[in-house]
């Protein structure tokens, strides 16, 4: 009992520095972050287990699978303590800030090194966006992690899929901190047991090298409109070429956020997203990043930055997001039925790494079991629903 409250009192500083985190971010973030990280990442390249100067090479940790298993049972866990039948959240990238219609643009201007699979053509296909927070909660906006995601379904995309539950559909997904919160499935395993005892922060506390780099991205966000999203997880790029890729805002502006310091309203991100999708449209900038040089840019540890220097982004694609009311009860609920799903794609685009090799069964088991539990099932959008 006293570690708990202990552990919640934590919890509610970080509560009041998002209070004033805005006054002060725009500051910290052009003096010391990059300094920050550049410190940060030296100190988890020189700890990390080396991986073969291979490119695209994967290498399976030992007991992956059992690990895998440890966390979708954690997970499955979290939800049935939390949720009942019919009101079942997902258990991560948990609250729902909106479900919105977008294109997809693919450029005709690429590279030949990056014209493969989606990117092999131009074209112009359908897109529904989901922007969400980070979950396992569904906390006041001003409580969360101050971390936010992404979910692209591309549709009406021809050619064969990893998985035979959507036809035409390719999925992005992103989170708005350019490393993923652990840098394997063995530390996932560890993270989700600190959160099935209340104690998240805790699991921090011994992973002090990612604690520091989430918390350098992770802010009092503004809208979900109003910053980057990278996949942290590397893809197939066509055979024998891995990537990670960025989603961009092509509008910096930065919206306010309203009674600070006081308490903004519960949803104030839905809401800024609402009104600004109300006046005008927005667009986001897919980036492609190549690796170029496995032994500083690792398929297996999700902690590290591939180096811009080594290998810059590069533009493939633009994401746009019409003028458009969203906000309707009909549309929030029409997530219920989306299974986003990295592994959605074709083979081209193979996820890979063991954080996306888990993502593939952890993702199915839990839409599954949500999707059951909530009488929900599962359908492929064609990006023709109307609400």
């Amino acid at each position: 009992m006293i570690v708990k409250r202990f552990h919640d009192a934590l919890v509610g500083l970080l509560h009041l520095e998002r209070r004033v985190d805005p006054f002060i971010r725009p500051a910290f973030d052009a003096l010391l972050r990059p300094p920050l990280a550049r410190l940060t990442q030296a100190l988890i390249d020189w700890r990390r287990t080396p991986e073969p100067d291979l490119l695209a090479h994967e290498t399976e940790l030992q007991g992956e699978a059992a690990l895998i298993q440890d966390i979708i049972a954690a997970m499955a866990a979290y939800m049935r303590a939390h949720y009942r039948p019919g009101g079942f959240e997902r258990a991560g990238n948990t609250k729902t800030h909106g479900v919105v219609r977008g294109r997809f643009i693919v450029g005709g201007d690429l590279p030949p090194e990056l014209r493969h699979g989606l990117f092999s053509t131009p074209g112009v296909y359908p897109a529904w966006v989901r922007f969400a927070g980070p979950g396992p909660g569904s906390p006041p906006d001003i409580e969360d992690v101050g971390v936010l995601s992404i979910g692209v379904k591309v549709m009406g995309v021809p050619g064969p899929k990893l998985l035979d539950d959507e036809r035409f559909t390719q999925d992005f997904t992103g989170i708005s901190t350019p490393t993923f919160t652990t840098p394997d499935v063995r530390e996932n395993a560890k993270l989700q047991r600190a959160i099935g005892r209340g104690l998240p922060l805790f699991y921090f506390f011994t992973h002090p090298a990612d604690a520091v780099m989430q918390g350098l991205w992770a802010r009092t966000q503004t809208s979900p409109l109003e910053t980057a999203y990278w996949s942290c997880v590397p893809y197939l790029l066509g055979a024998g070429q891995a990537m990670r890729y960025m989603l961009r805002p092509r509008n910096p502006a930065r919206s306010p956020v309203p009674n600070l310091p006081g308490r903004p309203p519960d949803s104030y991100l839905r809401q800024a997203m609402a009104a600004a999708l109300a006046r005008e449209s927005a667009s986001f900038d897919l980036l492609l990043q190549r690796q170029t040089h496995p032994a500083r840019m690792p398929i297996e540890n999700a902690s590290v930055i591939w180096p811009e220097r080594l290998s810059p982004y590069v533009h493939a694609a633009t994401l746009e997001l019409p003028r458009q009311t969203f906000d309707s009860p009909a549309q929030l609920a029409f997530a219920d039925v989306l299974a986003i799903n990295p592994w959605h794609c074709l083979p081209e685009h193979r996820p890979l790494g063991n954080q996306n090799r888990a993502r593939r069964r952890i993702y199915q088991d839990l839409s599954r079991l949500r999707q059951t539990m909530n009488a929900t099932p599962h359908i492929e959008p064609t990006g023709d629903e109307q609400f």
